[in-house]
């Protein structure tokens, strides 16, 4: 028997059930990881109010992302050993102790990166690392709007596109918020509780606006991302902490100058396995060179991982935030 957190019924941060539950032998192409950091999403938050279905049905672990030690190896696995340091991104499933992982999900870890960096890193590492080089290659003297820069995702991006050499704008909620983005290499940022963001960014840019919006916010901050936008640039959507974008009418791009529009996921972009090893390695590289760095602004107890969901919803939180089991 192993602690994990369950969700028996979608809802608030208090269906989080804190329980024992049994862990079978890993099974053919499977790991099983001692788990020593559990990363915390927003992800998690859609699979517990039942916006994203777990796959399984209910009841199910929480939880997406995690850092451990191989402790079993399945049949038929031969790219890991007991010991190996490694992490994943694979859920739900990873609110526990201990869980089976398929081999091919796992990477192992460099020995410069923590088990608490990694938990912070794979997830919002991988979607910065795809979002920044894949989704849109950003490049030296562009224009990018980061939303909720001082985030888990924001504060990847605002460090990694400014090595890249871009002017990064970011929106954030507070004036300590803005100090942090800044501190995270945000040239400018933006109070959108007191400030109009389209038009500061208007301001900031001298009308040329920007080449790319990096939106994981959703319906607060559109279509206002849209005028934010050069003609031919990118409209990225890559998250919905405040609902939903809902449909609209596709000619609006055409309308604000010819824009592309995406909504992109992690598990399009990493689902073979050579994708997975070489977006992994070029995020280890980066984190490992000094030039991002892996801000884990909020620990907790496994058995609080209510807690940790109230504090990630009321946006009280910034940076990344693991659980410890």
């Amino acid at each position: 028997m192993v602690a994990a957190v369950r969700v028996h019924k979608v809802g608030g941060p208090e269906v989080l059930t804190y329980e024992q539950i049994d862990v079978p032998a890993p099974a053919a192409g499977q790991v099983r990881v001692k788990q020593h950091a559990i990363g915390v999403n927003f992800v998690d938050v859609y699979f517990r109010i039942g916006l994203y279905p777990a796959p399984g049905g209910l009841p199910f672990v929480a939880g997406n992302e995690a850092a451990g030690e191989v402790v079993e190896v399945g049949p038929g696995v031969s790219d890991f050993k007991r010991g190996d340091r490694v992490a994943y991104v694979q859920g739900p499933g990873c609110y526990a102790a201990e869980r089976n992982v398929p081999a091919d999900r796992v990477v192992k870890l460099p020995a410069d990166i923590s088990y608490e960096q990694a938990a912070g890193l794979m997830l919002k590492g991988l979607t910065a690392q795809y979002l920044l080089r894949r989704t849109f290659k950003v490049e030296k003297g562009m224009n990018v709007l980061m939303h909720a820069a001082a985030g888990g995702v924001g504060l990847l991006l605002c460090q990694w596109a400014k090595h890249l050499g871009a002017t990064v704008i970011g929106t954030v909620g507070s004036k300590e918020k803005a100090e942090l983005a800044r501190a995270n290499g945000c040239d400018h940022t933006i109070l959108y509780r007191d400030e109009d963001f389209i038009a500061r960014v208007k301001e900031i840019t001298a009308g040329k606006l920007c080449d790319v919006v990096y939106d994981g916010i959703g319906k607060a901050t559109f279509p206002g991302s849209l005028d934010c936008i050069r003609p031919l640039g990118m409209f990225v959507s890559f998250g919905s902490a405040s609902g939903q974008i809902e449909a609209f009418n596709i000619n609006i791009l055409q309308a604000k100058g010819s824009l592309f529009a995406t909504r992109p996921t992690l598990n399009t972009y990493a689902a073979k396995r050579e994708d997975l090893l070489a977006m992994s390695a070029d995020l280890f590289a980066v984190v490992g060179s000094g030039a991002v760095k892996i801000p884990i602004n909020q620990t907790y107890p496994l058995r609080d991982a209510a807690k940790s969901h109230r504090d990630l919803e009321s946006r009280a939180t910034t940076g990344s935030s693991i659980l410890i089991p």
